[in-house]
């Protein structure tokens, strides 16, 4: 019972976070010190992550309901994650983003809308899937890695 209740509040931490980061805009991104940014940054990409394996989770029970409500989620976290990369956030603070970023920045932001979009059609098709592992596979974890192979450090 403990663990369930530290399990609610953490995620309920979380989900104040991201509201919050969600109604953030621009221009308070720019008031916003570069780690202030980049840490909120990382607790999004983090929480996009977890999120993703309880999609996974759910879809593979067949709780697909559940699952819709995280990919909405998630799509809404890739559109808020295109404001989140400022020039000042460049370097710093255990930042593990490579400065391809900020030369490809319309590939970067195109692929970010394009991991929201699949998060939608995601959603729509999930439940009539023949094959609900390689379905999350192209939609979800393909635009994971596409994003990680080339604009993340490794680690």
């Amino acid at each position: 019972m403990h663990s369930l209740i530290k399990h609610i509040a953490k995620n309920i931490g979380i989900s104040l976070f991201l509201i919050t980061s969600i109604f953030i805009s621009p221009s308070v991104n720019a008031e916003q010190s570069s780690e202030e940014i980049i840490k909120n940054r990382k607790a999004l990409f983090k929480k996009n992550y977890n999120t993703a394996k309880k999609v996974q989770s759910l879809s593979s029970s067949g709780d697909f309901d559940e699952a819709k409500k995280l990919m909405i989620e998630m799509s809404e976290n890739y559109k808020t994650l295109i404001e989140m990369f400022p020039d000042n956030t460049k370097e710093g603070f255990k930042t593990e983003v490579l400065p391809l970023i900020w030369e490809e920045k319309d590939k970067f932001n195109s692929l970010m809308e394009k991991s929201s979009n699949d998060m939608i059609e995601l959603a729509s098709v999930i439940e009539n899937a023949e094959n609900i592992k390689g379905t999350l596979g192209k939609l979800m974890w393909g635009n994971c890695k596409a994003c990680h192979s080339k604009y993340r450090k490794e680690h």
